[in-house]
């Protein structure tokens, strides 16, 4: 290459490419900008529903010297990499009740607006402000060295139809929920293109080779290499995508759509298709932001994979001193933080593109709830696991705070990606200043 080019459109104009080739040159480092050398941050974010089994989930030890209780046992390994922040609450009031409350504002620390969704005892509506990682996305966006395709990607598994409090986390703004795509085979089309017809899905790269075979001969070896990982991990997906099309009948039906159905026993498999996504979205840089909501507040999910008959809403409500209730939920919130570090594993595992060490040393994951516990409908000590890295915290501790608001919390993350905001959602909330977490 005989120099560094301004923009990746510069470099498309000048090789005579097409604008299809643009997405897999996002981490090529001879096509960043010149200016563009601050190593990427990236934050995700991740959500399950109806709070958490205390006993079970905290650890009892306070500072760098903690032991995992059995709902965070997936994560070990990760102790020095994690940052559990028990003691953190949302304090905001208002209308609904603390289920979609909590839903509602569990990103948004603002109240929701007066609304005729109705709740056990009250009425609610949207939140009435946008979400912490729209914030900081719009941050990211309005820079042209962070700005990416998407800025966002919102994936979802097993989001119902409905529109309402109970089925919505992220807000573009006020009275603006934003809608989780909660089916592998749309997002991989909102990613990579159009597809006319799902039986030519394996052919998707088709009329991008010629373009791919002209990008190789202008790059340094170096880049071909990201080039080639890049392309590959997403053949893989194509490959995993179209395999789980393939639904043998044995007789004559209309035409049925293909794939995997959204449908509660194909949660795992679900599960881990989107978790591809987010991982191949975030190295090819289409954003840095995402958000993957397991289900929603108040979800009836079942988990007959792990033996259990019971819905994950009804066993939630079950009283502390039902034995029974207690080990089916501490086992289902158990398999929530597996598929969590399913993700962390393979952020790890990758290396970061056109950078140094892994993906996961550039990404902070975080798992929460919108509750506390089910059973009381707690809003304190809302769960917020944290792992990975490059937002300035100093991981590897479980701290404890006093029921400080989540507000300081959501500040503390835009200030790690250096967007210094005074005030975030309810301001009544935020005269302390973001949660030290350094």
């Amino acid at each position: 290459m005989p120099r560094f080019y301004q923009s990746r459109r510069e470099f498309l104009q000048h090789a005579g490419l097409s604008a299809a080739v643009l997405p897999f040159l996002g981490n090529l480092p001879c096509l960043a900008m010149s200016n563009s050398q601050k190593p990427k941050q990236r934050l995700v974010i991740v959500f399950s529903p109806n709070g958490v089994v205390k006993k079970t989930f905290w650890p009892d030890e306070v500072g760098d010297k903690f032991q995992l209780k059995e709902t965070l046992q997936p994560f070990s390994g990760y102790e020095d990499r994690m940052l559990i922040v028990k003691g953190v609450s949302n304090r905001i009031q208002g209308d609904g009740c603390n289920h979609i409350r909590g839903m509602g504002c569990l990103l948004t620390g603002i109240e929701l607006r007066p609304g005729n969704i109705q709740t056990a005892n009250s009425t609610g509506g949207w939140a009435n402000g946008c979400s912490i990682d729209q914030e900081i996305k719009n941050f990211l966006q309005a820079n042209p060295e962070t700005r990416t395709r998407f800025g966002s990607l919102e994936f979802g598994v097993l989001i119902p139809d409905r529109a309402d409090p109970f089925t919505r986390l992220v807000y573009s703004g006020p009275n603006q929920p934003v809608t989780p795509i909660d089916n592998p085979y749309e997002m991989f089309a909102r990613l990579y293109g159009q597809v006319k017809d799902r039986e030519n899905l394996h052919s998707i790269f088709d009329d991008l080779q010629e373009d791919l075979k002209k990008v190789r001969s202008l790059i340094p070896a170096e880049d071909r290499r990201l080039l080639d990982e890049q392309a590959a991990h997403v053949r893989d997906i194509e490959k995993a995508l179209q395999q789980d099309q393939s639904i043998e009948l044995n007789h004559p039906v209309p035409e049925l759509e293909l794939g995997i159905k959204e449908e509660n026993i194909n949660m795992p498999r679900l599960t881990r298709m989107n978790i591809d996504l987010i991982v191949n979205s975030l190295m090819a840089d289409f954003a840095r932001i995402a958000t993957l909501q397991l289900t929603f507040s108040v979800s009836r999910l079942k988990m007959p994979w792990l033996g259990i008959e019971g819905d994950h809403h009804t066993l939630s409500h079950e009283p502390d001193k039902n034995e029974d209730a207690q080990v089916a939920l501490t086992k289902m919130n158990k398999w929530f933080a597996e598929q969590v570090a399913h993700l962390v594993r393979k952020l790890d595992e990758t290396p970061e593109p056109g950078g140094t060490g892994a993906m996961l040393d550039h990404t902070t994951v975080i798992w929460t709830n919108e509750l506390g516990t089910g059973n009381t409908h707690s809003m304190d000590d809302i769960p917020f696991v944290m792992i990975g890295g490059n937002l300035g915290f100093k991981m590897g501790r479980s701290l404890k705070f006093d029921r400080v608001p989540h507000n300081r919390l959501l500040m503390s993350l835009a200030h790690g990606f250096g967007h210094h905001i005074e005030r975030f959602g309810n301001p009544d909330y935020c005269g302390d200043g973001p949660l030290v977490l350094s």
